[in-house]
């Protein structure tokens, strides 16, 4: 329980109740009686063995059907209909037509306005708010992250003129990594905000993957963080070779270079680094790319190894809340019950999933808050 409360940074402790009363172990055992075979994966994460989302879904789907569930698709919810504090139905729009349906309970669960294209866009935030709860501050939450066109270098020698990070990932994008270390500090106040190790992508616009997702979480609860990206102090140092100290891979290096003394530099690089990596760790490096590999000064070595184990962006933005995959901010916990998760405001009204203010890192943490709140609201 502890470890779970640990990996949600937004309002963890507001969900002790819910996940006593539906654990991990109760979804996957749900999963199991619905004849889907789940696998774990690094990190302890959990995948039907099928490899696609679908199995799960499909899951639900046949539990709603043998329980006799009334699914109604493109049918807009318009407003929630209270009477006396209590709520007693909504009001849709269906073929052109209002029509009221009423409801013993409610529960809400629109989502937040990550994916919009599934239809979360943030009218479960409306509905409420006219009932008179308050929603938080919304933000992108497990967003990649766009990085500056400027490099960071530690010695400035190592930069040629004109090479720029954007440039970097560019020449990079489509590149995933494993076993990479990542660190994002503020370099103004000297700060380690937040580190990691894992996988991570280099992408168009700058970077993305698990690390990177989970650092945004972590990132965007950075006091004055706007101005800290503008002014461009927020960085991203990747070490590519965390099992490798400094002196090691600079013996990584030699063995190498002996073995293909006689190539250029960008021949040489092929067991150490991924290809796509290798032209731009060379033009960082400050080396010319058909440089002889029995030329390369012990200075320039250096500057590779540097280059290889404190690889230094500057961030400059999230992606939008539309390619998010979860939403921070939502209706304030604090009007909610969390032994039932029905509202303090309005009776017989109830909320589960993202469209509350609670948010974890990757990992299948934010699946497990909406199992979780789902199976608390629904059994109140």
């Amino acid at each position: 329980m502890e470890e779970f409360i640990k990996n949600i940074p937004g309002n963890g402790k507001f969900l002790f109740s819910a996940f006593k009363q539906y654990t991990n172990a109760d979804i996957l055992q749900f999963l199991e009686e619905q004849g889907v075979k789940v696998k774990e994966e690094r990190g302890n994460r959990i995948f039907p063995v099928t490899d696609k989302s679908q199995t799960v879904l499909d899951a639900f789907l046949e539990k709603l059907r043998q329980e006799k569930v009334e699914i109604r698709t493109n049918t807009t919810v318009q407003e929630i209909i209270v009477e006396e504090g209590m709520a007693k139905g909504v009001k849709i729009i269906k073929a052109d037509k209002e029509q009221i349906l009423l409801a013993d309970k409610i529960i809400l669960a629109t989502g937040g306005k990550s994916y919009p294209g599934t239809g979360s866009t943030g009218d479960g935030y409306k509905m409420a708010e006219k009932l008179g709860h308050h929603v938080t501050k919304i933000s992108p939450s497990l967003v990649p992250i766009c990085v500056n066109d400027k490099v960071e270098i530690e010695n400035e020698c190592m930069q040629p003129a004109g090479y720029t990070s954007l440039q970097f990932c560019k020449e990079c994008q489509g590149l995933s990594l494993r076993n990479v270390a990542i660190k994002i500090e503020d370099k103004q106040k000297q700060k380690t905000i937040y580190e990691d190790f894992g996988e991570m992508l280099f992408t168009h616009f700058g970077v993305s993957g698990p690390t990177i997702l989970s650092a945004s979480a972590h990132l965007l609860r950075y006091p004055n963080l706007k101005e800290a990206l503008e002014k461009g102090n927020i960085l991203l140092t990747i070490d590519l070779k965390p099992a490798l100290s400094e002196e090691k891979l600079d013996n990584r290096l030699l063995r190498d270079f002996e073995k293909y003394k006689n190539k250029e530099i960008k021949n040489g690089l092929q067991e150490l680094l991924p290809q796509k990596l290798i032209l731009p760790m060379i033009t960082l490096s400050g080396i010319p790319e058909d440089k002889k590999i029995n030329l390369i000064t012990k200075q320039e070595r250096k500057q590779l190894v540097n280059s290889i184990k404190h690889l230094k962006l500057t961030l400059k933005d999230f992606r939008p809340i539309e390619e998010a995959i979860v939403t921070a901010g939502g209706i304030d916990t604090k009007e909610i019950d969390p032994k039932t998760m029905e509202s303090k405001f309005v009776k017989n009204l109830y909320f589960a999933g993202e469209i509350i203010d609670v948010d974890a890192y990757t990992g299948g943490f934010n699946l497990q808050i909406a199992y979780s709140t789902g199976y608390v609201a629904g059994k109140a």
